[in-house]
């Protein structure tokens, strides 16, 4: 499965209507960010997270969906499920957003 780029126009039909979602919300600046989005993109390709919906969030841009997962710090993930906040974190470690994605199977 790819990433999708979404903003706060689509985000929350989005979340809506995907059970299991994880999004990364980024900044076009963020150095760290960038270095994390081939791993991303592999995340999302893995077999074993198939049925989550991966999502980049400029954080900048769109106000509404970072407020929804109490962004704080950049790159950060959050994992929903069923259309709610199941957990956030800042972080540029691979192993943190694995774990984040298992609290979704």
């Amino acid at each position: 499965m790819s990433v999708q780029v979404v903003t706060d126009e689509s985000f929350q039909q989005t979340l809506n209507e995907n059970e299991k979602v994880v999004v990364k919300y980024f900044a076009n600046w963020c150095g760290s960010c960038k270095l994390f989005a081939p791993k991303f993109r592999r995340l999302s390709d893995d077999d074993r997270f198939n049925g989550i919906t991966f999502l980049d969030v400029n954080a900048e841009e769109n106000p509404t969906a970072r407020k929804m997962a109490g962004v704080d710090n950049l790159p950060f993930f959050a994992v929903f499920k069923n259309g709610e906040l199941v957990e956030g974190s800042a972080t540029s470690l691979e192993d943190r957003v694995v774990d984040l994605l298992n609290k979704l199977n």
